[in-house]
């Protein structure tokens, strides 16, 4: 990792898991930056305004009872590790926004559909869908493990930051020609998504100020930071996101 952390780092909420909290930290010093929960794998949760965003809450990863309840949920795609009913139902209020891919919301009762490329106002924030799926990985000749049209990334308007979660995805060029992100969210597990030279070559491209790998498995993250060593306008963050 390389620049300057300015965010304060704590661990709050009890986990379900092997480990005892869950580490949160905001994005930057500025009172009004957003607080981000690293809750693991593809697992996030933000805090904004005093409205709380969670992004495909999974039970395998956090006890959702002692999680604050939701404003907004986004749901990247329908697989099982993105689309966890119970945990959606546990911070889910009468007034929470749920909004997913077409095909995860055929699950969710009342989810708003975000189809790639949509722009929605929601919870009151602006939120962008990019679309998220693989070219080279494959499941078996022809069939990837994320089609295209089936997945979204979401960027996120959090005050006045642009933060870009981008589900499972490989280096698309929609993700290369994004502009003004001011954090980003890339996964790295082999083979769903990303290598860390794909990722790296995406970083390189839409050059985000800061860079959370993110979903990475066992993937070797040092490689990503020696990669991108180089790219001192990048601020790479390695956190606990298996």
């Amino acid at each position: 990792m390389h620049g300057i952390l300015f965010a304060v780092l704590a661990l709050v909420f009890t986990a379900a898991g092997p480990a005892a909290a869950l580490e949160s930290e905001f994005l930057d010093p500025s009172p009004t930056s957003p607080e981000i929960t690293f809750i693991g794998h593809g697992t996030l949760m933000f805090r904004q305004g005093g409205k709380i965003i969670h992004v495909d809450p999974w039970t395998e990863f956090a006890d959702y009872r002692k999680l604050p309840k939701a404003d907004l949920i986004l749901i990247t795609h329908e697989h099982r590790d993105h689309l966890d009913l119970k945990a959606i139902q546990t911070v889910r209020t009468p007034k929470t926004v749920v909004a997913a891919s077409e095909t995860a919301a055929r699950q969710i009762r009342d989810a708003v559909i975000m189809r790639n490329g949509e722009t929605k106002t929601l919870a009151g924030f602006t939120v962008e869908a990019v679309p998220a799926y693989n070219i080279v990985h494959m499941r078996s000749p022809g069939v990837p493990y994320h089609p295209k049209g089936a997945g979204n990334g979401y960027i996120i308007e959090l005050g006045s930051r642009r933060v870009y979660i981008a589900g499972d995805t490989e280096n698309t060029p929609e993700m290369k020609a994004l502009k003004n992100i001011d954090a980003a969210f890339l996964p790295m597990n082999l083979p769903y998504t990303m290598t860390p030279e794909m990722v790296a070559d995406a970083a390189r491209a839409f050059k985000p100020k800061i860079l959370y790998p993110y979903h990475y498995g066992n993937t070797d993250v040092s490689k990503l930071t020696s990669l991108l060593e180089s790219e001192k306008e990048i601020d790479v963050r390695i956190r606990k996101m298996k």
